[in-house]
């Protein structure tokens, strides 16, 4: 057999074993992804541009939202209010020798740790109950003078109050020092509460407040509070205060710097920070033209209406090569459980194949000298 006829057969050969098999790689192209998608698929595509950003920017929140609904500054209730569970102690003075209350040889008798009644009440003697819960500490000094003076009218009425659980705040979670902290003050935010009970331990990722008032929940990142005056509410009685570590997350995959589950690492994280949280896109294999987040939406939020996806499943497509996919990319926001897929570029496929192809004619040029 002669060498041309030993290389004939040689390629033919190598030829239908590439055919017979697939090249290694560590992530598909994007014509491979998107294969099948039209009008009656069962996943939408689309490319994001700076036209179309506020059309997927009106779309619902999937995965795991950190909530954005935060009270206002001037929600607020005021004066700090006695309630039932609070602790008062009286001081009344009376300069009257025979006074009902000091006693023989004394003009001052104290009344200390009087707890509110459930009814919102405390007891005095030769009154009896009066109603204090509701009234601001001054406002329930002139009242209790009030009814004394209408027994003992020389009557003089000193009032120290000591907030119990109705009139306090509960740190659940996510400082250094849990409980239950008293609202002292008449204006105490929640950045004084968390401070109060020693502050956020420095190593938590991007915290998140979550605030329990009234039956309804609040949710905001320490971050916005920190920078935002506005968002460091006052707090109200019986507010509890959760700190945790934020949840999100997006699944990396492809021809990146690694392929793995990565936390948010800050409140929003857009596909091209995305991009660099995965280590960036591969050099030599990565196709910069088919960056892809793909979204499940829940059946409930899909719909042919104005602001939602038409499609549970849906395909955000990227081109880095232009001005206006980068900037679009650091625009649009991934959800929490969204996939980030860097596809492979198709010339890279190409290449492998040369190469193994050029190897192995190599060697078939090494073995026909022998």
């Amino acid at each position: 057999m002669t060498d041309l006829s030993r290389r004939h057969v040689l390629v033919t050969g190598v030829a239908a074993v590439l055919a017979g098999c697939s090249v290694p790689r560590n992530a598909p192209m994007k014509r491979e992804v998107l294969e099948g998608a039209g009008e009656f698929s069962e996943f939408s595509v689309y490319q994001v541009t700076r036209a179309s950003l506020p059309r997927f920017g009106a779309w619902p929140v999937t995965g795991r939202e950190v909530l954005s609904n935060w009270p206002s500054r001037n929600d607020r209730k005021g004066l700090p209010r006695i309630a039932p569970g609070d602790r008062l102690s009286l001081r009344i003075w009376d300069a009257e020798e025979n006074s009902l209350l000091t006693g023989p040889g004394g003009n001052v008798t104290d009344m200390p740790d009087m707890i509110v009644s459930t009814r919102g009440t405390i007891f005095v003697p030769y009154v009896d109950e009066i109603r204090v819960s509701g009234l601001t500490v001054d406002a329930a000094r002139s009242h209790i003078q009030q009814e004394v003076t209408d027994v003992i009218p020389s009557a003089q009425v000193q009032l120290n109050h000591q907030s119990g659980q109705g009139n306090s705040v509960e740190l659940v979670s996510g400082v250094a020092v849990p409980g239950r902290y008293p609202l002292e003050a008449p204006q105490t935010t929640i950045l004084g509460a968390i401070s109060a009970a020693g502050g956020v331990p420095g190593a938590m990722r991007n915290p998140q407040l979550r605030l329990q008032r009234q039956g309804r929940v609040y949710g905001i990142s320490l971050q916005e509070v920190f920078d935002d005056p506005a968002h460091d509410i006052p707090l109200w009685g019986n507010d509890r205060i959760i700190v945790e570590e934020d949840k999100r997350n997006f699944i990396a995959l492809g021809a990146s710097g690694q392929q793995n589950v990565i936390d948010f690492d800050a409140q929003q994280v857009s596909a091209l920070r995305a991009i660099s949280l995965m280590g960036g896109m591969a050099d030599t294999s990565a196709d910069p033209g088919g960056v892809l987040v793909m979204r499940q939406y829940p059946r409930a939020l899909v719909g042919p209406q104005g602001g939602r996806p038409e499609t549970e499943r849906v395909v955000f497509s990227f081109d880095l090569t232009s001005a206006d996919g980068l900037f679009s990319a650091g625009q649009f926001p991934v959800n929490s459980g969204d996939v980030v897929l860097a596809t492979q570029a198709p010339v890279t496929t190409m290449q492998k194949v040369l190469s193994l192809l050029g190897s192995t004619i190599g060697l078939g040029a090494r073995v026909s000298s022998f």
